[in-house]
């Protein structure tokens, strides 16, 4: 391998992966967890159990290697921490915790669910001030509009998640539950704000900033997952107790807005269809694996458990057969991304190793 003069040589093999390795590929965790909560809700059992060891196995794999990458890359951590269009993949680790703890919390695992959600808990925590903060106080030009794209939609799916954790927690320990509903409901209205003001930021950037194929990639469809873990979030807020004042308070307004959320993120659908499209077949980019594409699995999965436990709690069952098509058209999507990576990786794997390429940002 040759380098220009100067430059660091790029490493190869299995350092390639580590050293390319971006938080966002938590979305695979995301993305099979979420399928694997819906299919322990309407079926069948054991590929719910199937996708829980999977998600489980990759969440360790990727910690692992992340911690890894931590040590040995520092400098491109930190990289990735400056990058505007790159920095919000961090929030896909706690998202990630927080599907897995809520999929336990119905196998009836609450300490489980606990651990997982007081870790996502530290890492928001972490994340929902320092991200922000970097790019108020220390953005490298004058605007940073070009940098934002489907990404930082999962700074909304991470503040969701830590309210569906706390709503699914609130039953399991009565005795927290004056505590946990607060924090469940203020959460999902951190969520709605935040939902809001990215999606007008996305919006600005598409009608400002010159569109490419490269930059309209599949993490948009977050678009669509962050309306739906909103609503499951609303919806898990809504089955607690009246009793507790602060959910006596918002009931209704949560109710409504939940509803008019779900309708928003069925809206994206076709929309996100057409752009896929325009991508693909208009533009010519090829349709190959690439993790980003887990960020298509997992809004398909949350769509499916969202409108299928808002239904429920609503009394509005032509939701069920909707929720039931969704979550059938996201375990194929979820097999066709599996088999792409595992050619991907038969293909490598016959070729001799890995050359260090770096992975394209999820946006």
């Amino acid at each position: 391998m040759t380098t220009q003069a100067g430059a660091q040589p790029r490493p190869g093999g299995r350092a390639a992966f580590l050293a390319d390795l971006h938080p966002g590929y938590f979305a695979f965790v995301m993305a099979t967890g979420i399928i694997s909560t819906g299919t322990y809700l309407l079926g069948p059992s054991w590929l719910s159990v199937t996708l829980l060891a999977v998600s489980c196995a990759g969440l360790v794999v990727l910690t692992v290697a992340f911690v890894g990458k931590s040590i040995s890359y520092r400098d491109r951590v930190v990289a990735d921490i400056r990058a505007p269009d790159r920095v919000f993949e961090f929030f896909s680790i706690p998202a990630g915790l927080d599907v897995l703890a809520v999929r336990y919390a119905f196998a009836g695992h609450p300490l489980v669910t606990a651990i997982l959600a007081a870790a996502a808990a530290a890492c928001w925590l972490v994340l929902t001030y320092g991200v922000p903060a970097s790019l108020f106080l220390a953005r490298a030009s004058d605007s940073e509009l070009g940098g934002v794209n489907g990404t930082w939609l999962l700074w909304i799916v991470a503040t969701q998640s830590l309210s569906v954790s706390a709503a699914t927690l609130a039953p399991a320990w009565p005795s927290q539950a004056r505590l946990l509903a607060p924090v469940a409901a203020g959460l999902w209205g951190v969520g709605l704000l935040l939902y809001l003001m990215v999606v007008g930021l996305i919006l600005l950037r598409w009608l400002t900033v010159p569109m490419t194929p490269a930059t309209l990639g599949p993490p948009y469809w977050i678009l669509m997952g962050a309306s739906a873990i909103s609503v499951l979030a609303g919806s898990n807020v809504l089955v607690l107790p009246r009793t507790i004042p602060v959910i006596a308070a918002t009931a209704g307004f949560i109710e409504g807005f939940s509803f008019a959320l779900w309708a928003f993120g069925t809206w994206w659908i076709p929309l996100l269809i057409i752009l896929g499209l325009w991508r693909h077949v208009r533009r010519h980019w090829p349709l190959t694996y690439e993790p980003t594409l887990w960020s298509v699995v997992f809004p398909l999965g949350m769509y499916s458990v969202a409108t299928l436990t808002f239904g429920k709690t609503a009394g509005l069952a032509f939701m069920r057969p909707i929720a039931h098509a969704m979550l059938w058209v996201a375990v194929a999507a979820w097999t066709l991304v599996a088999a792409a990576l595992l050619v991907r990786l038969a293909r490598h794997q016959a070729s001799g190793p890995l050359r260090g390429t770096r992975a394209p940002p999820l946006g």
